[in-house]
């Protein structure tokens, strides 16, 4: 029998259009021999879709993978029920009469703000539904980029420097906020929203004026804000996979041709405008390799992690340095995302990648149903 696995992607944040693309290529590589996909749709107003509406929100190509066009369950909309002996997911109809709607495993695609942040983690856990990738905890934590920084500190993993404020604090009194920034970092500078991902809201800051012009683009997205020292630097990625004992793949690396850009964009990251290519393994030393690796664990470890996640680096061209900069509990799963890539690179294709993530999501969710139990 087949495992049938709840695909739910889109959603309400920055990063819609990447989920979409995420859960298209998940789509796509799924062994169509040991799984059934049903689409579950977010709008990006929030509404949850059927299988009959979601499926037709994916690329041809993935529509084709899936199968189904889900006509007997058209106009129906898909909801979660937490009542005891009921929990999972539902169908509802016009009607207001709903039946469940039966998945082994849930696999939310779904990047950023309600999505990435542990929200949906809670909804699925209180639903009863195993899913893949990190839980409440972790997924909380991660997005946070000043929480996330904290507990790597508390790990002893170094980091580049940074502060952070409240958009409140900004919008009180932007004069004092931006004179911190210059007198704690300098310029250049980059500014970030704290709960974002997909290079969303990011800004390069190189005087008091472009200061605040990013502050202020980085507050629309998020109430509190980071602000990062500017390195020369390459950044580096590495892939984690696993629950209690992750294993970290090849690292991998972004080379850009156009040594005017900075940093890659939304835009460069998720668009073919062949100015850059992503390469597995980075070109560093076995040693430095092996480090970067390492590093990721500790990383993943530190936040609670389970299922997958993206750790990235900076590798300091003055010193030689590695710092790390950030982890992404659910990395951009598309054909132009760096984590599928690093996982073909170490020998391990996607196919496979997503039979360990559902294999993860069912022993992690029987590990919680025992702990609960006892």
């Amino acid at each position: 029998m087949k495992t049938k696995v709840g695909l739910v992607f889109g959603g309400r944040s920055g990063e819609h259009e990447v989920s979409v693309r995420s859960a298209g290529n998940v789509a796509c590589a799924f062994n169509k021999e040991k799984y059934e996909i049903v689409p579950i749709a977010i709008s990006i107003d929030g509404e949850w879709l059927g299988p009959a509406e979601s499926v037709k929100v994916l690329s041809e190509e993935a529509q084709a993978a899936i199968g189904r066009d889900f006509e007997e369950l058209k106009g129906r909309r898909v909801g979660l029920k937490f009542e005891s002996g009921s929990k999972g997911f539902s169908l509802s109809s016009s009607g207001g009469s709903d039946e469940p709607l039966s998945v082994d495993v849930a696999f939310p695609a779904l990047h950023g703000t309600f999505g990435e942040d542990g929200t949906i983690q809670g909804m699925l856990e209180m639903a009863g539904i195993p899913f893949v990738g990190c839980g409440v905890l972790a997924s909380a934590c991660g997005m946070d980029k000043v929480v996330m920084k904290s507990l790597f500190s508390e790990a002893g993993l170094p980091m580049c420097r940074y502060v952070w404020f409240l958009r409140s604090e900004w919008e009180a009194d932007s004069d004092l906020v931006a004179k911190h920034v210059e007198r704690t970092l300098g310029f250049p500078c980059f500014v970030k929203p704290a709960n974002l991902g997909s290079s969303v809201g990011i800004s390069k800051a190189a005087d008091t004026d472009s200061l605040k012009d990013a502050i202020s683009h980085a507050a629309e997205y998020d109430s509190k804000v980071i602000v990062e020292e500017c390195l020369t630097m390459r950044e580096i990625e590495c892939a984690i996979l696993g629950n209690d004992k992750p294993e970290a793949s090849l690292p991998g690396e972004y080379l850009i041709r156009n040594k005017t850009k900075t940093f890659l964009d939304y835009t460069e990251k998720y668009s073919a405008t062949g100015n850059n290519e992503f390469v597995v393994p980075s070109p560093v030393s076995e040693e430095l390799a092996g480090k970067i690796r390492e590093m990721a664990v500790t990383a993943f470890k530190a936040i609670d992690g389970s299922g997958l996640a993206r750790v990235d680096f900076f590798l300091r061209s003055d010193n030689g340095a590695l710092l790390v900069n950030e982890i992404n509990t659910m990395p951009g799963l598309t054909d132009a995302s760096g984590y599928p890539k690093m996982w073909e690179g170490s020998g391990v294709p996607f196919a496979e990648v997503l039979d360990r993530l559902i294999a993860l999501a069912t022993e992690r969710s029987a590990e919680r149903s025992s702990n609960r139990t006892k």
